[in-house]
């Protein structure tokens, strides 16, 4: 370790976030304090004075960076952002990356449309959510089409008035053809503001609308638009119903409760819209014993709605928050308005927040030794891969990597990535091949591993990056040829990193892995040969899904097609041959 008090003299007496290294650069850990000075001290005191997660953190400590403040919100601010970007193993931190979707709102344009949105951007949009799933999500947005006449189409204004016809929507009376003038400007903003409120969840005035507007059809014998509006009321009501509770007001709020084991947290969260539960979701953290609940909170807190599209007016907490005002002062400026953190003692919020430990203690029950469980399993798999492999280091990041094509057409390549022996759907990329024409696997694994590690030259210090992580360990769905290829790019780049081919049997089913030119079979029983096969068979999904995609919107078209007497099984049997078309272009008539 290096010389403390040396170091501890540079430390300023002002608030700030300090990031805390091993001896080979890792970041361990993230942290802030209003004095810098004291806090890090903090760290090198005796064993005896510290809790066992900090005494064993200090042992690891080889260096310390700092980064000063104005004030103790900035740190906050800074803090969270840090934590992302990093992922430092000795803070809590949520287990499971998955993404939840929202709808947009495109304010931006002249016309805005509501749409499907899988993250949210910075793109001048206004995102409500995130949803609990995609097909909550798609329900909403079908019903706001069924309800308001909202355009569709993805013109933009003022270039493309009166061009072209209107389209099919308007002629089935679902769009009031904005884009022909059919409707002004304000009548079209009026069903957006309408629809609006409808996705914060104030349904009211809609149903009353749909229920007037069905009395007049009824009345003027319009029988069957009264019953299309009756089934709409239907199935709004059947939406605006599910996990839905009135409380005492008509307020925003989300309510979060705490269910803890020896070594996770699990954060039940429902979500309150105009007074009423709309939905709800749980997320599992990992928070060592040591942690108390107030420090689970504040971690939780800090990281989910530092990337929350939304945040309501106030929070119902089991438990006091550490930091509260801190956090609370935090959030408001986020939100730009006042935003409270309480822990209700009576009435109906404190039922509510009962209602929710209640859920989060039988959720964790449930689902708490099965997520452990299979956390021991990955890591029994990995820790039999890296002692197969002769892998000193853990292997946290694992990416795969797959060629898919038809005898060269739309070639595709896609890459999976693996943490902690799960899959992170978030981080999977898929390549359309440019530069390689016919099908030669190893030419088109050269160029996606180069394209992968050049965007990762170009991301290092952008912590969104979509390549901004190294991986321990790659693998390759293919044999020497393909591990070859991609180990010639690496050296080039002058990336040093273990890649593996991942072989099938004659079957067309995972038989092992080579490595470094031997084949090597772990025991079919065993945890990390299952590891393999639930990679092998991902990578080659994942490119075939994308590779079926373009072929279903491409027009197969061949030059071959162009000289006459060449039919379809001609070119086949041409191709059959020669594999491609240089080839044939440079073979003999005969």
């Amino acid at each position: 370790m290096f010389d403390i008090p040396e170091e501890l003299k540079k430390l300023p007496q002002k608030s700030g976030v300090y990031i805390m290294k091993d001896e080979n650069g890792a970041v361990l850990y993230v942290g802030k304090s209003v004095n810098l000075h004291q806090r890090v001290r903090s760290y090198f005191q005796t064993s005896g004075e510290q809790n066992p997660k900090t005494a064993a953190l200090a042992k690891k400590i080889f260096s310390f960076e700092y980064i000063v403040t104005e004030n103790e919100v900035e740190a906050l601010v800074l803090e969270c952002n840090m934590i992302k970007r990093y992922h430092p193993p000795y803070n809590a931190k949520l287990k499971d990356d998955k993404a939840y979707p929202y709808l947009k709102i495109s304010v931006h344009e002249s016309l805005p449309r509501v749409l499907y949105a899988h993250h949210r951007e910075k793109d001048k949009c206004k995102y409500y959510g995130p949803y609990v799933s995609a097909m909550r999500a798609h329900e909403v947005l079908e019903l706001i089409h069924k309800i308001w006449p909202l355009r569709r189409c993805v013109r933009k204004f003022p270039r493309d008035f009166n061009k072209d016809r209107p389209c099919l929507n308007y002629h089935i009376g679902q769009c009031k053809a904005p884009c022909h003038k059919f409707i002004s400007e304000g009548e079209y903003n009026v069903y957006v503001a309408e629809a609006e409120q409808f996705i914060q969840g104030k349904t009211d005035k809609v149903v009353k609308k749909i229920r007037d507007e069905m009395g007049e059809c009824s009345e003027n014998m319009q029988f069957e638009r009264a019953a299309e509006l009756r089934d709409l009321l239907n199935a709004l009501q059947i939406l605006s119903e599910r996990q839905r509770t009135d409380t005492c007001d008509g307020d925003d709020r989300d309510v979060i409760a705490i269910a803890r084991n020896e070594a996770e947290a699990l954060m039940q969260v429902f979500f309150v819209r105009d007074g009423r539960l709309i939905g709800r979701e749980h997320f599992l953290m990992q928070a060592e014993s040591d942690l108390t609940e107030a420090e689970v909170f504040s971690a939780f807190i800090k990281q989910f709605y530092g990337e929350a599209a939304f945040i309501p007016k106030e929070l119902a907490l089991s438990h006091e928050a550490a930091e509260n005002e801190l956090i609370s002062s935090w959030l408001s400026q986020v939100k730009g308005q006042k935003v409270a953190i309480i822990v209700p003692q009576k009435g109906d919020k404190f039922e509510l927040v009962q209602l929710a430990l209640k859920n989060a203690a039988l959720t964790i029950e449930q689902f708490g030794g099965n997520i452990r469980r299979e956390t021991e399993r990955n890591a029994n798999a990995l820790a039999e891969l890296a002692h197969a492999l002769k892998i000193n280091e853990p292997l946290l990041r694992i990416e795969a990597y797959d060629i898919s094509n038809i005898q060269g057409f739309e070639s595709v390549g896609s890459m999976i990535v693996f943490e902690n022996g799960r899959a992170k759907n978030s981080d999977y990329r898929k390549f359309k091949i440019k530069s390689v024409m016919g099908p030669d696997d190893y030419a088109s694994m050269e160029e996606i591993i180069t394209r992968r590690f050049n965007r990762y030259m170009s991301e290092q210090n952008d912590q969104n990056g979509r390549f901004s992580k190294l991986p321990d360990l790659i693998l390759i769905d293919g044999g020497k040829g393909q591990i070859n290829a991609a180990e010639k790019i690496l050296r080039a780049m002058e990336f040093s990193i273990p890649v593996c081919g991942m072989v099938k049997d004659e079957k067309h089913r995972t038989r092992g892995i080579i490595y470094n030119n031997e084949e090597i079979l772990p025991p079919k029983n065993g945890e990390c040969f299952k590891l393999i096969c639930r990679i092998q068979d991902e990578v080659h999904r994942f490119a075939l899904e994308y590779h079926r995609k373009l072929r279903a919107g491409a027009k197969v078209h061949s030059v071959l097609d162009d000289i006459p007497g060449i039919g379809p099984l001609r070119r086949k049997a041409l191709m059959k041959h020669f594999k491609a078309i240089e080839p044939i272009r440079e073979a003999s008539v005969d």
